[in-house]
């Protein structure tokens, strides 16, 4: 009886209280509701008050005491002066980006010792004094950017000891002090970009000791010194893009990193930066795209043992060397697209079966036996959204790889010797002075690439060498030609399927004796200075031997006869005083005559003296 009596009790009490319950919970919401500011958003449940877009001139009235996310975007601030936020002191996120703030009161956020997240972003405030982010000792994320900022003074951080994340793009920025960074030892991720820096504030970056991401872009820093990022122990994502002016890379730039990621991209960068990639043994994605890489030479990647994925998207490629990617093991993705490019041999890769993606659409690709390789593993190998296409020959061109059967394979994809047109040996004469030029045009599958061979031996490609020019058609041109250039010179003609050779000879007709003995210069393509520069090589009539005999036969002679002339003095010095000064001497003439011993005897009877004094 108790018992029932007590279930009775409780579930009038129940079924009493239900009613007052659900009463006070709306009255608590309608209260949230009310104290909403005018033209904003605010939920009960998230307690945020959004008032984005309103064109409020400063903070409105009724924002909540408990609010805890607080959207001021987008409206007409001017200024934030110390005492706006202090009766908020919950506040966790505030975004006051898109407004017309001009200036930021030191003390400004001195009550708001909850703030995570701070957003400044889209002002007009040129310069940030210290003491603006006092208090702020829980702060993680700040975004500064887009504003007029033409400076970050010393110290103006160092109350954000527990930031992580910063933005400090899109100002007016000329410079960073040196201590600027001072006080985030907690900085994980920095963007600095679209400012006016001329160079990478190395010493400023020196004191984020624990910063992970860097992000640097849209600047007009011209160059990189060694080691533009010091001290830099923890930074494992390097981004570099849009230096349009940046155009070199010396070989320390990025010595101490030990990056993981590394993207160059939009920059002037003629050539790959091995050096400067040679101390990154730890790098796993490397982007060079939109550069004007023209080759990737062989062997010169094999540091890079770690690398799994390259990107060289229009950069200009024309060549991509065999053994270029030699070491690279890990590489599973390869984007080169967009280049032009007319193959990629298998020789080029160290493990082309590890290859998983590969990107080369957007390339003139001659379907050739080079390209054989690829074709077998159409199937296997992904090339994304976009399939390679043939350029030649004309039976597959414009030809989407997959959708190639092996039939043609074996009927399109082959390579043909080079053969040279007019093979027979030619005879060129030209006068001393004047140009020359030597034919030598070859066809093939692929395309046959020419280079000659002097009558010195020296080996000569398709460029510039001192005054002599080889051509892409093959032609080789001498400027002024001189004695020395006479002789038979060889054409080489060579691709994947073999070679074709040509012999040209070229006669000299000399100018005279006014040149016979004068000193000859010409360029010789082996030598050069330490610089790199061209020097002329000299030919002198008499060899190095000969000069050096005379110069040591003529010195002797000299100091004999030196020598002899002190020995005579001596010898004349020691007799002075003792020796006459008359001296006879009797003389007695030959005969002239072929005739009888008497007749000799009765002449020779004939003798003749006379006197000399010695003086």
């Amino acid at each position: 009886m108790v018992d029932c009596l007590s279930r009775v009790m409780l579930h009038t009490a129940v079924s009493c209280w239900q009613p007052m319950l659900g009463l006070a919970l709306v009255t608590v919401f309608v209260g949230s509701t009310l104290s909403c500011p005018s033209r904003c958003e605010c939920s009960a449940q998230s307690r945020s008050v959004i008032c984005h877009r309103k064109r409020h001139p400063t903070i409105p009235d009724g924002v909540p005491i408990d609010t805890r996310i607080l959207d001021l975007s987008k409206n007409k601030i001017q200024a934030v002066n110390p005492d706006d936020f202090a009766p908020y002191p919950h506040i966790e996120e505030l975004d006051l980006s898109g407004n017309v703030i001009a200036y930021v009161e030191p003390g400004a956020f001195n009550a708001l010792s909850s703030l995570h997240s701070l957003s400044l972003k889209s002002n007009r405030i040129r310069l940030i004094s210290l003491g603006v982010f006092t208090g702020l000792s829980n702060l993680t994320t700040l975004d500064i950017s887009d504003n007029k900022i033409v400076i970050l003074v010393d110290y103006m951080f160092q109350d954000l000891h527990s930031l992580k994340s910063l933005e400090v793009g899109d100002n007016e920025l000329v410079y960073i002090s040196h201590r600027a960074f001072v006080g985030l030892m907690s900085l994980e991720s920095l963007t600095l970009e679209r400012c006016n820096l001329t160079e990478v504030p190395t010493e400023a970056l020196s004191h984020l000791h624990n910063l992970v991401t860097l992000r640097m872009r849209y600047l007009s820093i011209p160059s990189l010194r060694p080691y533009a990022f010091k001290k830099l122990f923890q930074l494992r994502h390097l981004e570099i893009d849009s230096w349009p002016s940046l155009d070199t890379m010396p070989a320390n730039t990025l010595h101490g990193l030990n990056l993981t990621t590394l993207s160059i991209t939009n920059t002037n960068l003629s050539t790959f930066p091995y050096q400067a990639l040679r101390h990154l043994p730890y790098l796993t994605h490397l982007n060079l795209s939109y550069c004007r890489i023209r080759t990737v030479e062989g062997g010169l990647l094999q540091d890079l043992v770690r690398l799994r994925e390259l990107r060289l998207v229009g950069a200009q490629l024309v060549t991509v060397e065999l053994h270029a990617f030699q070491g690279l093991r890990e590489l599973r993705v390869l984007n080169i697209s967009h280049n032009q490019l007319d193959t990629l041999e298998k020789g080029v890769f160290q493990a082309p079966e590890a290859l998983d993606m590969l990107l080369i659409d957007d390339n003139p690709l001659v379907c050739d036996c080079r390209l054989m390789w690829l074709l077998q593993r159409r199937h296997s190998i992904s090339f994304g959204e976009a399939q390679p296409e043939c350029s030649t020959p004309e039976g597959i061109r414009g030809r989407p790889f997959r959708e190639f059967k092996e039939t043609l394979l074996s009927y399109y994809v082959t390579c043909t010797k080079p053969k040279i047109r007019e093979n027979r040996t030619q005879m060129v004469s030209v006068e001393e002075g004047q140009s020359a030029r030597l034919q030598c045009s070859a066809e093939g599958t692929p395309r046959p690439t020419v280079s000659w061979v002097t009558p010195r031996r020296r080996h000569l490609t398709t460029k510039h060498h001192g005054r002599v020019t080889v051509h892409n058609n093959g032609s080789l041109d001498i400027k002024v030609v001189e004695v020395q250039d006479a002789g038979v010179y060889m054409c080489v003609a060579s691709n994947t399927a073999g070679n074709d050779t040509l012999m040209v000879s070229l006669a000299v007709k000399s100018l005279g004796s006014l040149y016979a003995n004068r000193t000859q210069f010409y360029m010789d393509p082996s030598n050069s200075t330490a610089n790199g520069t061209n020097l002329p090589n000299m030919t002198f009539g008499l060899d190095l031997k000969t000069i050096l005999v005379s110069t040591a036969m003529g010195c002797f002679t000299f100091l004999g006869v030196v020598l002899f002339c002190f020995l005579l003095l001596f010898v004349w010095s020691r007799g002075k005083g003792k020796h006459k000064t008359n001296i006879d001497i009797e003389y007695v003439p030959r005969s002239k005559s072929n005739g009888s011993s008497a007749e000799g005897v009765e002449q020779s009877s004939g003798q003749r003296r006379f006197n000399m004094k010695m003086i």
